[in-house]
């Protein structure tokens, strides 16, 4: 039977300012979560009203991918639960790239330089749909997300490296990585 691995992300409600400071992640309350599972081959959006059943598939999967999740979107999450994430088995693709080039790398710049795509939007656009009640723009902009984070798994898994446009030299540099799918 193939493993389960679950992609997954998540928008908040507030902004790190809102809270005061990036310190208390924690108190910025989710407003949506995305997941896709390789094992239903479906994406799930999750409401802070069913943050329970996104912190269920999560615990449940063989591995769980994303994109800063380990510092951000699990700490999001520990507002809602005594579990501890760190039981869960986890490949976080930011974290991954940072240590293998000595600094953070955004996911909008790996994918366009590896996958020819962009993100839709950011996640200040996200904040301000939330006050607007935009739930349906979150969604999809978090949908979007995982999807990006997906792709951009599958190519490093496939060629054994990512690439990313630097800041400084606008020139693509390249990153080896050691993902698999399966």
């Amino acid at each position: 039977m193939a493993r389960n691995i679950v992609y997954f992300d998540l928008e908040t409600q507030k902004s790190a300012a809102e809270v005061g400071g990036w310190g208390k992640i924690r108190n910025m309350l989710m407003s949506i979560g995305v997941t896709y599972s390789t094992g239903t081959g479906r994406y799930n959006i999750y409401t802070e009203r069913e943050v329970d059943a996104l912190i269920k598939e999560l615990f449940r999967a063989d591995l769980v991918i994303g994109f800063n999740h380990q510092r951000f979107d699990f700490t999001v999450l520990e507002h809602y639960t005594m579990l501890d994430f760190k039981m869960i088995p986890t490949l976080d693709l930011m974290l991954d790239i940072e240590q293998k080039c000595g600094h953070r790398v955004g996911l909008d710049a790996i994918a366009e330089a590896s996958c020819g795509i962009n993100k839709t939007a950011e996640g200040l656009q996200a904040l301000q749909w939330w006050k607007e009640g935009k739930i349906m723009e979150i969604a999809e902009y978090c949908c979007y997300d995982v999807k990006v984070t997906k792709l951009v798994h599958e190519y490093g898994a496939r060629n054994g490296k990512v690439l990313f446009k630097s800041n400084q030299t606008k020139l693509n540099k390249e990153v080896p990585v050691a993902w698999t799918l399966e």
